[in-house]
């Protein structure tokens, strides 16, 4: 039995809702695949908590793009069961999205020393290994930063000569501009601290995005649940 009355807008309003999911989960994905990607290139090799964020980014996205599928089968043949199911998988993701915040509020600090521990390791190997050398140099060009507190910290790495820093960490970089340095020509910000703030900034915007996906779900779950009523409603009729 069809549904009627003030239910073919919410119908409809459903529908709508389930094409705001596809374009959020496309969106989570999307997002979960730049986070991988710019924390394999900010982030030093052997750091693990940040690493599952993109991971459950890009699988919250995946899960959400086949409920939405679900919820538009359940809404088009009108399906009680189809829509008790699309309503308690999307209640799940609203569930994972709020613990998975939680978590990164709870375990904020631990990325953070665990980034200092990672880049100060990754320092410790720049005279040694070519492609740190280059990831090192890369963090401290683009982000205007020296060290991981300050440049000093390079004087506490056995292999490099005293008085001297890479030359990425100078204000205008050039060859061999980190040889017998002055300091007032070499950035003077640690890389912990000015990558920290950015990584914070960019998880300020990344829990703002989440929290409007978050309410367009709750609608989802409460349209679905006004839906589920019609229909048992139509089916006690019959």
């Amino acid at each position: 039995m069809a549904v009627e009355g003030g239910m073919k807008c919410v119908k409809f309003l459903l529908y709508v809702l389930v094409l705001a999911f596809w374009a959020c989960a496309v969106g989570l994905i999307a997002v979960g695949v730049a986070v991988q990607l710019t924390l394999n290139q900010t982030v030093p090799i052997g750091s693990t908590t940040g690493s599952v964020v993109p991971i459950v980014i890009i699988a919250v996205g995946t899960f959400l793009f086949l409920v939405a599928f679900l919820g538009c089968c359940a809404a088009c043949k009108e399906n009680y069961c189809l829509m008790t199911t699309f309503a308690i998988f999307l209640t799940l993701i609203v569930l994972v999205e709020v613990a998975a915040a939680i978590a990164g509020y709870v375990f904020r600090d631990k990325v953070k020393s665990e980034f200092e521990k990672g880049f100060r390791d990754q320092m410790k190997k720049y005279e040694k290994n070519n492609i740190t050398e280059q990831f090192l140099d890369r963090l401290q060009e683009d982000f205007k930063c020296c060290g991981a507190a300050n440049y000093t910290d390079w004087d506490q790495v056995p292999q490099m000569p005293k008085n001297r820093v890479p030359d990425s960490c100078c204000i205008n970089v050039t060859q061999g501009c980190g040889i017998d340095f002055k300091p007032s020509n070499i950035n003077q910000e640690g890389c912990v601290e000015k990558i920290g703030n950015w990584l914070k900034h960019s998880a300020l915007m990344l829990a703002a995005a989440a929290l409007g996906v978050t309410f367009v779900e709750i609608l989802g779950v409460i349209f679905a649940c006004c839906l589920m009523k019609s229909i048992r409603s139509g089916y006690e009729v019959m």
